[in-house]
């Protein structure tokens, strides 16, 4: 039986990507409450700073994945997920945290992931490779982190 490479077990977050329905979406998933806990422990820069290295490891490994698949965005790259899900909540990492703000963060980036609004859908079909892969989730991160932020500094979850 032959292993799977250290690159794929990177880019498919240990395997999550073949999870058999909406793979990105668990992936999401499974990155918010690692992401509630280093904001818990290193505040939203630690947070910002594990989703710039997930984005590295991510452009390296899912570049190996693609070269080795043949495939230009393979489903099962799925730690583009997770760099973009920690930056988008990274944008509501600050000052006390808010559940329903990394809630909100959650749905905004699958919402801009999935629906692929300009930028997001530019960098979708015009970049290649294993930052092809990422970019478009990073954006979309960002995109969200900012409309969540927004959000949670506007103090509108303190009905909660």
């Amino acid at each position: 039986m032959k292993l799977p490479a250290a690159s794929t077990l990177a880019a498919t977050m240990l395997g999550i990507g073949y999870a058999p329905v909406a793979s990105g979406t668990v992936a999401s998933a499974v990155a918010v409450p690692f992401a509630v806990m280093i904001a818990q422990a290193a505040g939203a820069a630690g947070l910002l700073i594990a989703s710039l290295l997930a984005f590295g490891v991510g452009v390296v490994a899912c570049g190996a994945h693609v070269r080795a698949t043949g495939n230009a965005d393979p489903s099962e790259c799925v730690i583009d997920e997770l760099a973009g899900q920690w930056l988008a909540c990274a944008g509501v990492a600050f000052g006390t945290l808010s559940l329903p703000a990394f809630l909100l963060a959650f749905l905004l980036f699958r919402l801009f992931d999935i629906w692929k609004p300009w930028p997001v859908s530019w960098a979708d079909t015009q970049l290649e490779g294993g930052l092809g892969v990422m970019a478009d989730d990073m954006i979309a991160g960002l995109m969200a982190g900012v409309l969540a932020g927004a959000a949670h500094h506007a103090d509108l979850f303190h009905v909660f």
